[in-house]
C-alpha cells in the first residue's frame, strides 16, 4: 500500500531532507579521514513549516590506511587518536545514520532522501566515499541530487560564507564553536529551514495555479534520473 503523501513530501517531489555535516583530514575523499559527522533530520509543523527535529553525532575513527593531513587537523583542531573522543568506525556512524534517516524518510512518506549541506558537494562526497568502502547496498541517500544551501543563502541573503549567512538570517552562530560538525550541523538546518520558510511566507510556494508534485506521483526511477 502507498503512504499517503505528506507536506514534506509534497514540498520536496518525494526527497526527504537531511543536513549533514564532516569534519575530515584533508580534502580528497577517496584518501583522507572521514574524522566526524553529524546528521539533522527534518520535519514540517502543521503549518507547513519546515523545522529541526533529530541531530545524530559521530566522532569516527579513521578508516585503515586513511591519509591525514596535518594541515587540516591544525584547522580542525581534531586529534583523532585521543581516546577522549569516543570515537567510532566508519561502519558504526554511517549505519546508525542510514537507519535513522530511512525511519524518517519512511515516516514523512518519501522515496528518496537528499543530502543538505553548506559546499554540499564537499560533505556529499565524503559520505558517498564512506559508503563505497563500506560496500553499502541500499544508501537512503540520492547519489549526486543535493541541496546545497551556500547556493541557496547566496539567492536569499547575498552571502555565501556560514556565519555571514547565518548573521543576515539573524541566526545566533559563534565562530569559536565552528569546524565542529555537530555546530555546524545544527547551524545549517537553521539556516536551510530559514531560507526554505522564508520562501513560503513572501508567496514562492506552494505555487500558484500549479498542482504539487507530491511522492505519489513519482516512483524510485524517476527520482534516480533527477
Amino acid at each position: 500500500m502507498t503512504q499517503p503523501s505528506s507536506q514534506l513530501a509534497q514540498r520536496f517531489r518525494g526527497y526527504y531532507p537531511v543536513v549533514i555535516d564532516v569534519e575530515t583530514a584533508g580534502f580528497n575523499a577517496k584518501t583522507d579521514a572521514l574524522l566526524e559527522i553529524a546528521a539533522t533530520l527534518l520535519g514540517m509543523d502543521d503549518d507547513g513549516n519546515l523545522i529541526p527535529q533529530q541531530t545524530l553525532h559521530f566522532h569516527v575513527q579513521p578508516f585503515e590506511g586513511a591519509n591525514l593531513e596535518a594541515s587540516s587537523l591544525a584547522f580542525n583542531g581534531i586529534d583523532p587518536f585521543n581516546p577522549l573522543r569516543a570515537a567510532v568506525t566508519e561502519r558504526e556512524a554511517i549505519t546508525e545514520i542510514c537507519k535513522a534517516v530511512r525511519n524518517a524518510q519512511k515516516e514523512a512518506g518519501c522515496q528518496r532522501s537528499v543530502i543538505v549541506a553548506h559546499n554540499a558537494a564537499f560533505d556529499q562526497g565524503f559520505f558517498n566515499a564512506a559508503v563505497e568502502r563500506l560496500n553499502f547496498k541500499r544508501s537512503p541517500f540520492h547519489a549526486f541530487v543535493s541541496f546545497d544551501t551556500t547556493s541557496l543563502s547566496a539567492l536569499a541573503l547575498g552571502q555565501t560564507v556560514l556565519a555571514k549567512a547565518c548573521q543576515a538570517a539573524g541566526i545566533e552562530f559563534d565562530n569559536k564553536e565552528a569546524h565542529s560538525a555537530l555546530y555546524d550541523t545544527e547551524r545549517t538546518a537553521e539556516l536551510f529551514c530559514y531560507i526554505v520558510n522564508r520562501w513560503q511566507q513572501l508567496g514562492g510556494w506552494p505555487l500558484a495555479n500549479a498542482p504539487c508534485a507530491g511522492a505519489e506521483n513519482d516512483n524510485p526511477e524517476t527520482l534516480d534520473a533527477v
